[in-house]
């Protein structure tokens, strides 16, 4: 049965205004908040006095947010658990949880504040969008009641759900998104029976919500980017470095390549647990990123972005993963091969002894190509390349199939895959890497000394290579096809996450 005719009008009429005032580009801004935190998230508090923390990271917020308007921003993305922190309990995090209504209800918080009450932070957040209108993304805990007719209700009648809220520009609540795949830590949290597809359209895109750990599984990030199709990811993250494969600025921006969307990645700031990497990446590139160790103060991002990047003429085409690498002729085996560790998974290794060559290895059904030039080579640095097919077992469960060329900590080859190489001295003058993939999810990734992205520099052809297209500016740290095998997965869990 179609709509009737008046309603079908006035659906048009919207469409055809949406439309009329469509903007080919926007302004978008990422926040990195150092966030304030509680003494001791082991001893629970009144509401009073969480409000009262909350209040603080706010203030900080409500800056970021004015200076974002000052400089013309459309969207502002602020970090996970920007809010109130971490690493609570579920008692002790329950005071800082509101019950966040389903954006249907059409509500402005800041307007009609009785109307779902208790909901001061709803509230000041919404304010604060309607004050300087801009569309906010900020992350804050939902509760909401159950009972024993429900058979996944806790013992003590609610869930609690790691949530992402979005207020439009005149500070109403547009988007709510419940985290899907928890971290291993959040034990303070649910995760939704189902996943949930955020998605909301605006008059500068077409706009998809998720958080932090969800971008290593297929639900609901990939299913965003490739079903839903959306122009722009919304993330935020609290983000722990992991390298020598998932810094945060390293992985992200591979993300965005790989899948072909927009991401604006907004992490937290704290050194003790090695948080720093925000960014705003398009599917051809980054646009615009942050990544500090030496300060603990927060840091804006602001940059131009084009709201319907798939309709670009130099969108990327689609590659096929496997092509390149399966039509090289195998190589004489005569290279020394070894085991490694790279963030809790076993990798084959085979080291360059020259400057410039060809390598190959395999593991299983991945074959792993590499053909290399070094600018010159430095006698402390030593290279190697790396193959892993199989499933990550540690703090979550997902299937890789990774080739990687990097630099090993020392001239021991027991230190290749260390998390703790952030320096190099040897630039590349040509690279080029290639595997037989069984996944056609495959993101890739080009890291320098210092940890420092390379903007421009390299290239992914429609074979499945990723190649140089210049001399490396720097001294390189990693080349790395880092693909994804969703299909291999086990089912979901409450620690399907890094």
């Amino acid at each position: 049965m179609g709509l009737p005719k008046a309603r079908a009008s006035a659906l048009l009429l919207v469409l055809s205004a949406l439309e009329a005032c469509a903007l080919d580009n926007y302004v978008a801004v990422v926040y990195e908040h150092n966030v304030v935190l509680s003494e001791d998230t082991e001893v629970p508090v009144s509401p009073k006095e969480a409000l009262m923390l909350m209040d603080k990271n706010m203030a900080i917020l409500a800056v970021a947010i004015k200076e974002s308007w000052y400089q013309g921003a459309h969207i502002i993305v602020t970090p996970e658990d920007g809010i109130y922190g971490w690493v609570f309990t579920r008692e002790t995090i329950y005071p800082y949880l509101e019950d966040i209504p389903d954006p249907q209800v059409n509500w402005i918080p800041c307007a009609d504040p009785g109307r779902f009450a208790p909901s001061p932070v709803l509230e000041r957040l919404s304010g604060l969008v309607r004050n300087n209108s801009i569309y906010v993304v900020a992350n804050m805990g939902d509760k909401k009641p159950c009972n024993s007719a429900d058979p996944r209700c806790p013992s003590d009648g609610h869930y609690q759900y790691n949530t992402n809220v979005v207020f439009d520009s005149e500070g109403k609540l547009v988007a709510r998104y419940h985290k899907y795949n928890l971290f291993v830590t959040e034990k303070q949290f649910n995760y939704p029976k189902d996943p949930e597809f955020i998605t909301f359209n605006t008059s500068f895109g077409y706009f998809g919500i998720f958080t932090c750990a969800d971008i290593l599984s297929h639900d609901p990030a990939v299913v965003l980017a490739s079903r839903f199709q959306v122009d722009t990811v919304l993330f935020p993250t609290a983000w722990g470095n992991t390298l020598s494969l998932l810094s945060a600025v390293q992985f992200h921006s591979a993300w965005a390549m790989g899948m072909g969307v927009n991401f604006l990645s907004a992490n937290t700031r704290n050194s003790t647990l090695h948080m720093t990497g925000s960014g705003i990446y398009a599917p051809d590139g980054l646009r615009a990123y942050y990544y500090n160790t030496e300060t603990e103060n927060g840091h804006l991002l602001v940059t131009e972005l084009s709201s319907r990047p798939r309709l670009s003429p130099d969108y990327p085409a689609a590659v096929d993963w496997k092509l390149y690498a399966s039509s090289i002729e195998q190589l004489p085996s005569n290279d020394r091969y070894f085991s490694g560790v790279i963030y809790h998974d076993l990798f084959s290794f085979t080291e360059f002894t020259e400057p410039e060559g060809n390598r190959a290895i395999c593991r299983q059904d991945l074959s792993c190509h590499l053909s290399y030039k070094m600018a010159e080579k430095q006698k402390d640095d030593i290279y190697v390349l790396g193959a892993l097919d199989g499933l990550h077992v540690v703090e979550g469960e997902y299937y890789l199939q990774i080739c990687t060329l990097l630099k090993c900590k020392s001239t021991d080859l027991n230190t290749c895959g260390s998390n703790t190489v952030e320096t190099a001295q040897t630039k590349f003058e040509t690279f080029s890497l290639s595997g037989t993939f069984g996944t056609n999810y495959v993101f890739p990734e080009v890291l320098y000394s210092g940890v420092q992205l390379a903007p421009g520099e390299f290239e992914v052809l429609n074979g499945g290579r990723l190649i140089s297209r210049t001399s490396t500016l720097k001294p390189l740290l990693s080349v790395t096809l880092f693909g994804r095998w969703y299909e291999k997965d086990p089912t979901h869990t409450e620690q399907a996450s890094p």
